[in-house]
């Protein structure tokens, strides 16, 4: 401020404030400044018209920058760039009240943003809440144990790998979430000797029965396409697809669902291999197409003209684990499958609120196996599969068993179509587990696509997916999270996300 105004009037230096704290007003008014307000207690005052002015709550005197000077009445002895307190003054005290008010808000105002924050990520499968920390929990855990080891064996055990995945199952799980010996366990199936080769059990597609060392059944599916070729037509078309396995295995460990049997790539040389170890009833369906050994099998669909070649005698594949004998299977028809009759529909494909009747029969009444099938359903989406026109539980489950992600290789054929009818038992019943919401949410942004790349890193048959159908994972995601998101705005999400974790005891 200019030095017309003695120093004993109460005036303060301007370079007591900082030049960008100032408040610009059109008119005069009284303006607290947030950083200096507790060490000075004067006011300034700023008008567009008359510059800066100064009131002193010693002797409520206003000084405008223009006017004459107008001595504080108290005659207070004041340092340059400092004005002492005014004591207990009326109007001191009424600024120290507005002050304390302005505070009472600010905090009111942020605990009720903290809330509304709170909520939104406990949907969002944030950490607002004590499901969402355990869900965050069991993902950073995933994250950790999903890259394997090549070439691992089991070490400071007697028990053979078969044995060791033979434990891990139980009724809500093919193996549990801590499975540090399954590096070594998925090794084994890549590499052990072949006991016994024969026909697949009944079904559509091409596969082989083999018995590994140790007495392990073992279910071979042939590479039938390079990994680039695309698949036309319905969902459903084409052969099945080795590395459609694979991957489908292991988006079941990021997911956490854990319902899917093991799988791994594995490259076998058909005349060292299988052939010494073959039923005649294999054997008669070996041919050679040029300078490559091929065979075509026993299934439905299975064709001489058609056969599966390896290139020579090395024929690349996918290995699944068969589930231990002391948990038999027991196949459900599908309530959302498919017709697979040209011109005539499913009644779930034009009747909305189909989901409504499908509640009212077991299993789907009580217990977890709706919620089950809408996990499935997210899970087929993601990967392109709608071919699963039945399923498997354990039997006499009493409704208690998961659905058993089996047959998994009609996935990954088009990375271009998102096939959205996949989605009808999640649309229909419009309810999803907290768990898969929370999980999905956190697979969002890329990291789906990036944790399925570091989950295969370690498979024989990497890279198992092609960039198109790493980046078709993430976008069906998005799609799965606008569905849900969809159902939560017309129905709540309470009603919405339901919470449901059974984790029942192995027998």
């Amino acid at each position: 401020m200019n030095g017309a105004f003695p120093t004993d009037c109460c005036l303060f230096e301007l370079s007591a404030f900082n030049q960008h704290e100032r408040a610009t007003v059109t008119t005069v008014g009284i303006f607290l400044f947030e950083s200096r307000a507790r060490e000075v207690s004067s006011v300034l005052l700023h008008s567009q018209s008359s510059g800066l002015n100064c009131f002193c709550p010693a002797c409520s005197v206003v000084v405008l920058a223009r006017q004459r000077a107008v001595p504080c009445h108290r005659r207070e002895s004041l340092s340059p760039g400092r004005l002492r307190r005014g004591g207990g003054h009326p109007v001191g005290v009424w600024l120290q009240e507005v002050m304390k008010l302005k505070q009472r808000v600010v905090v009111l105002c942020a605990v009720l943003f903290l809330l509304g924050l709170a909520k939104v990520f406990m949907l969002d499968g944030g950490e607002g809440s004590a499901t969402s920390r355990r869900d965050l929990r069991a993902f950073r855990k995933m994250e950790a144990s999903l890259s394997l080891a090549k070439g691992d064996r089991l070490t400071n055990t007697l028990q053979s790998p078969w044995e060791v995945a033979a434990q891990w199952v139980g009724p809500r799980e093919v193996y549990p979430d801590e499975t540090p010996e399954l590096a070594a366990v998925l090794n084994a199936l890549a590499t052990a000797r072949v006991e016994r080769a024969d026909v697949g059990y009944k079904g559509t597609q091409l596969k082989a029965l083999l018995v590994l060392d140790g007495g392990q059944k073992v279910v071979f599916k042939p590479k039938r396409y390079n990994r680039d070729d695309v698949v036309e037509g319905e969902p459903y078309a084409g052969y099945d697809r080795h590395n459609a396995e694979i991957a489908a295995f292991h988006l079941d460990r990021i997911l956490g669902f854990r319902r899917a049997p093991l799988v791994v790539g594995r490259f076998i040389n058909l005349l060292t291999e299988i052939k010494p170890a073959a039923t005649d009833q294999l054997l008669s369906t070996f041919l050679m197409h040029g300078n490559n050994s091929c065979f075509y099998g026993k299934c439905y669909y299975c064709r001489e003209t058609e056969p599966a070649c390896a290139e020579a005698d090395v024929m690349e594949g996918s290995v699944t684990l068969w589930l231990p004998d002391v948990w038999p299977l027991q196949k459900h028809r599908h309530p959302w499958g498919r017709t697979y009759r040209e011109g005539k529909l499913a009644r779930w494909e034009y009747d909305e609120s189909y989901c409504e009747a499908v509640q009212k029969m077991p299993p789907y009444d009580a217990g977890p196996r709706l919620l089950d099938v809408i996990d499935t359903a997210i899970f087929d989406y993601l990967i392109g599969n709608a071919d699963r026109h039945h399923y498997e539980s354990f039997q006499d489950d009493g409704g208690a068993s998961m659905l058993i992600l089996l047959d998994n290789a009609k996935s990954f054929g088009n990375p271009a179509l998102d096939e959205r009818s996949i989605l009808a038992p999640l649309y229909q019943c419009c309810m999803v587990r907290v768990s898969t919401w929370n999980r999905l949410n956190l697979l969002k942004g890329g990291v789906l696509s990036s944790a399925m790349q570091q989950a295969t890193a370690h498979d024989p048959a990497f890279p198992v997916l092609t960039e198109p159908h790493l980046a078709a994972l993430d976008r069906r995601l998005s799609g799965v999270l606008a569905t849900v998101r969809q159902c939560m705005e017309t129905q709540g999400a309470d009603n919405t996300l339901i919470e449901d974790r059974m984790n029942l005891p192995h027998p």
